[in-house]
């Protein structure tokens, strides 16, 4: 009796142990939004201004290096590193994250090793592949697999229910995976036109205080006017290349999904017209 229930615990505990490997991403966006914030504040202030880049020690003066100048970009400028940390961050997550749906071979080759085993019938060896496989696919295409052996064995089904029941368990697990690879990718969506629109914004703002310092009686405060434009300099080109990593980002996430996509129609398609072909 004990060995029976320690094999009955075994049975249980093997599904977990087999998915184990799956990589779930970063739910919660708005927290790497927050940590990204910190950091951005602590290097903002804590290294770009620093007194050893102002003359006099002190970073109420004229910047004297490269980071001094990028310090008197102003306030705008943590926000945006904010936003480029964020896309950073979420970058990676995404390139593990795509990497694991995509499985520990080549997609290519799971396919094509997937439709010779259903053209001679050997529905035990697309399961073996899938497991091999994992990922994304294998997993939609191990649950139409097992699909296909109920409604098979269901002699009280008609071709035609047995055909849409393999066709809704496909598209049934195909809806639940693709939240996953597409997890995420809103936020960077965003962020491609939010770092154009802040740049703009901090540009805008250090116009301003040029034009200002240019109006002041008369004549033009070289300190004033100098901060004005390196303002405006260094926040538009923060600007531009938050959205330039966001905009890579989210084109190449896009183009992978697609290509995960077309490979789970094209093994879906192939169950399907297999076991039309068939019975």
């Amino acid at each position: 009796m004990e060995t029976n229930q320690k094999t009955v615990n075994a049975s249980k505990k093997a599904p977990a142990s087999k998915k184990a490997y799956e990589f779930k991403g970063i739910r919660m966006a708005w927290l790497v939004l927050v940590i990204s914030y910190v950091v951005a504040m602590v290097i903002f202030h804590g290294v770009f201004g620093a007194g050893s880049h102002f003359t006099g020690g002190d970073n109420n003066n004229n910047p004297i290096d490269l980071m001094g100048s990028i310090y008197k970009g102003g306030f705008i400028v943590p926000i945006i590193w904010t936003l480029f940390l964020t896309v950073a961050v979420l970058t990676i997550e995404r390139l593990i994250a795509l990497m694991t749906a995509s499985g520990k071979g080549s997609l290519v080759k799971f396919v094509e090793a997937t439709r010779k085993a259903l053209d001679n019938k050997d529905l035990d060896g697309v399961k073996k592949l899938c497991d091999k496989q994992g990922g994304v696919v294998a997993n939609v295409v191990g649950a139409t697999l097992q699909k296909y052996k109920e409604v098979e064995s269901d002699s009280s089904l008609t071709k035609e229910q047995q055909v849409l029941g393999i066709q809704k368990a496909l598209d049934e697990a195909t809806a639940l995976e693709m939240p996953s690879l597409q997890q995420n990718l809103p936020v960077i969506a965003t962020i491609v036109t939010l770092g154009v629109l802040t740049g703009l914004l901090g540009t805008v703002i250090g116009m301003i205080k040029s034009f200002s310092a240019l109006s002041a009686g008369g004549g033009a405060d070289s300190a004033e006017l100098s901060r004005g434009i390196s303002e405006a300099l260094v926040n538009t080109a923060s600007g531009i290349a938050t959205s330039a990593l966001a905009v890579v980002a989210y084109n190449y996430f896009t183009a992978r999904i697609d290509k995960l996509t077309y490979s789970l129609d094209e093994v879906g398609f192939t169950l399907v017209q297999n076991f039309s072909a068939t019975h």
